[in-house]
């Protein structure tokens, strides 16, 4: 009988949830759902200086915008528990112990400073830097010394001559000699232990089948494979996704912009698009198609897909993508994901239902929510003052004068302002000046709202509402209430 197939997500937390993270959390996600299987979160706490409750909840709270729904992980427990590795110390001082009794382990006594001088002088002599091997074969003599200068030992895994090869289910087999290796450390001075020794641990005990990381890891893994023979366990599969690199084809880093998931949360990029564009970073779906659901993202993923070239993180894609998940989104539910971008830009709005105008007019051309505080100032605005100097010079004509004063003259007797009353004023206007084209809707548009494009201009007005157009009106040619109403 085939094993159920279990994947997990193990941040570290000591900061937000970083992009090219999300992205392999997605990749678990999707793959352990494509099977039926169980998707796991554990946090990798071990690091208690930078480690944080804060930047877990952060974590924790970024995954559940995303969608990513675990079924065991720290805050809903699950029969592989505990699930943060600061509650598992016991199981690994224990097998660490059993390592040291086994002769796998040694006791490492050298210092950071003697550590970083063998390895200057290496390079100097042009080899590699690893651990030459100073207290492989202590005596039990040296280690009293060592310790009666309070000397406090890591331990590290003897790694013997030959090579440790792995096969990879995007770059296939790989191998690499044990001497670039070196002996590693399992265990700080302090216990504490290491990344590669916790996560081979938990991931044996938590019976993850599959581990799918970023092609930064593939260094650890040999280190990781010696740890699984060593105790005699079975290796999970790895899936080594390749790394997401910034426009300049550099690893994406905060000088290319926003790099953590809230960052893209508080632009207001939607979870469905963002998800949906970190999947197709060296993934594709075999029908070509680049707008799909969660659901077809599980359906129909596949690692003979996944190319092993890097990807470049494209925003005007994501911002693309992004739109057209607004642009299909229903009205109601958009109004509400906008509203707090309305409100946080001071404009006098308490509920959805207030925009839904505004936005009925703004959904076809917004690609981030973070975009509706500039697009919807004309709604909000006092006075319709020219945005650059073609819409200043397009209120100096003369032909806005003739416009303007008509206009004022035609919607003095208006009772009921909608949209068709003002296209029929409109071509009333054009009828009596002879003005017609850009020329007649070109200086209408500007002096109701500064702009020279923008949304269709009878939705506007409708709006905006009959005051508030003769006033924006009178304002632009200059004109006295009274003067223009006769």
């Amino acid at each position: 009988m085939n094993k159920t197939i279990r994947t997990r997500f193990a941040p570290s937390p000591t900061g937000h949830l970083h992009i090219g993270n999300a992205r392999a959390a997605i990749m678990n996600w999707i793959f352990a759902r494509h099977h039926g299987g169980a998707f796991a979160l554990r946090i990798e706490d071990t690091d208690q200086e930078r480690s944080t409750a804060q930047s877990e909840t952060s974590i924790l709270d970024d995954l559940r915008w995303l969608g990513l729904a675990w079924d065991e992980g720290p805050d809903n427990g699950g029969p592989h528990g505990p699930y943060r590795q600061s509650e598992r110390l016991g199981i690994y001082s224990a097998h660490l112990q059993r390592l040291e009794k086994d002769g796998l382990i040694y006791p490492c006594y050298c210092t950071p400073d003697e550590l970083e001088g063998r390895r200057k002088a290496a390079l100097d002599r042009g080899e590699s830097p690893q651990y030459d091997g100073h207290c492989r074969d202590l005596t039990d003599v040296q280690k009293r010394r060592y310790e009666t200068e309070r000397r406090k030992p890591a331990y590290r895994f003897r790694v013997e001559p030959g090579e440790t090869a792995f096969d990879d289910l995007i770059k296939g087999g790989i191998s690499f000699p044990n001497h670039t290796i070196g002996d590693f450390i399992l265990a700080r001075q302090d216990g504490m232990p290491m990344y590669n020794f916790a996560c081979v641990i938990d991931d044996h005990f938590m019976e993850i089948t599959h581990v799918i990381r970023g092609n930064d890891h593939v260094s650890n893994t040999p280190r990781q494979v010696l740890i699984y023979k060593a105790f005699g366990w079975d290796c999970p599969a790895f899936a080594h996704i390749p790394m997401i690199l910034g426009q300049d084809r550099e690893r994406l880093s905060k000088r290319h912009g926003a790099t953590s998931v809230d960052q893209y949360r508080e632009a207001g990029y939607l979870p469905g698009a963002l998800v949906n564009f970190l999947s197709l970073l060296s993934w594709s779906s075999e029908s070509g198609d680049e707008i799909l659901s969660a659901d077809r993202l599980v359906r129909e993923f596949d690692f003979s897909r996944v190319s092993q070239s890097a990807a470049v993180f494209d925003v005007e894609k994501l911002d693309w993508m992004n739109g057209m998940y607004l642009r299909a989104m229903d009205l109601q539910r958009l109004c509400e994901l906008a509203l707090p971008f309305f409100m946080n830009a001071g404009y006098p709005v308490r509920n959805a239902s207030g925009i839904q105008s505004v936005m009925s007019l703004l959904q076809s051309g917004v690609d981030r929510l973070s975009q509706i505080p500039e697009k919807a100032k004309l709604f909000f605005q006092e006075s319709a003052a020219p945005e650059n100097a073609e819409a200043e010079a397009i209120l100096k004509s003369a032909e806005t004068a003739t416009i303007g004063s008509a206009f004022l003259v035609k919607t003095s007797g208006v009772s009921a302002w909608t949209a068709e009353a003002f296209l029929a004023i409109m071509k009333e206007i054009q009828k009596e000046t002879g003005i017609k084209g850009k020329n007649l809707w070109m200086p209408i548009r500007v002096m109701l709202t500064g702009q020279v494009h923008g949304p269709e201009l009878q939705k506007i007005v409708e709006i905006f509402g009959l005051e508030k157009c003769r006033k924006f009106v009178k304002t632009s040619i200059g004109s006295p209430s009274a003067d223009a109403d006769r």
